[in-house]
This record gives structure tokens, C-alpha cells and sequence, in this order.
């Protein structure tokens, strides 16, 4: 058992959600499925209580605690990509499987999950500081999908 591990709170569907997350980034995946071993506020016994799961190597749970809670932007998971070819395909995989698009590289997966998917580009930006890192910010909240050239030309001034 992990000493850490993070857990997500969902309406009803963990489950289908772990295994999307598991379809679209790498070293992802599925493990115990764990049902109710009795009644629950928001479900019967034997409905999937909890989930197991893996998102890029972080350890999850999933727990299926009904629709008293919504996810918020306060948490979310950023994905480092290293190119545009990736940004799109985590963006697109996210958005266009009932998700929305937000700001700054932000976008929400259907079960209302926020997730950043940041080209290292931006990250490298930031970090260098100055007006280096001024022009990538001016440029980055302009966008939605991060945009890996225009974040390259902003850089260079």
C-alpha cells in the first residue's frame, strides 16, 4: 500500500473514468475495482465503491461518493509534453471526449477532472525568468491549447 496516494472524488464513475485515463496517457493504469459491501448514501451493495489507479506513475483512487462534491480547479494534474504532436494528442483526448476547454492550457475531462497539459517549452520559459519569461506569460494567456511555436517565438522576442 502506498503512504501517499490521492484520492478523487467522482459521482458514480471512477471506474470508466480510470480506464479512459488509462487509454490516453502512458503509465497509466487500472488496478482493484472495490465494491460496497453494503448500502451508501449515494449507492447499493455491490456497486464500485473505489477504484485503484495509476495517472503517469501518480497512485489514485477513485471513490465514487455521489454528487455531493464537484471537482474545482484547486487541484488538477499537470502533464509535461514535450512537443505539439503531444499537447494535442492529451488535449483532444480530453476535450473531445465530452470535456471543455479552458485557459492557459487548461481543460476539464467530462467528469469534471481539470487537468494542465503544459509543453516544456512554457515550463523552461517561466523558469528562465526576466523578460523571457514575461513574453512566454503575455503569450500563454492569450491561448487556450497551448501553442509549443508561439511559445518559441516568444522566447526569442
Amino acid at each position: 500500500m502506498n503512504k501517499n496516494t490521492i484520492c478523487i472524488w467522482y459521482d458514480k464513475d471512477a471506474e470508466a473514468a480510470a480506464r479512459f485515463y488509462a487509454t490516453v496517457f502512458p503509465d497509466t493504469s487500472v488496478g482493484a475495482v472495490h465494491r460496497a459491501p453494503s448500502d451508501f448514501p449515494s449507492g447499493k451493495k455491490g456497486d464500485v465503491l473505489t477504484v485503484d489507479f495509476t495517472v503517469v506513475g501518480i497512485p489514485c483512487i477513485g471513490l465514487n461518493g455521489g454528487p455531493a462534491f464537484k471537482q474545482t480547479e484547486a487541484f488538477s494534474f499537470q502533464i509535461a509534453t514535450e512537443d505539439q504532436e503531444e499537447t494535442d494528442r492529451y488535449w483532444n483526448a480530453i476535450v473531445g471526449n465530452g470535456g471543455k476547454e479552458s485557459a492557459c492550457g487548461w481543460c476539464k475531462d467530462r467528469w469534471g477532472l481539470n487537468w494542465q497539459i503544459t509543453p516544456r517549452v512554457l515550463t523552461e520559459a517561466m523558469a528562465a525568468g526576466g523578460a523571457e519569461a514575461k513574453r512566454a506569460f503575455d503569450a500563454m494567456m492569450t491561448m487556450q491549447k497551448i501553442d509549443v511555436a508561439a511559445i518559441e517565438a516568444a522566447r526569442r522576442g
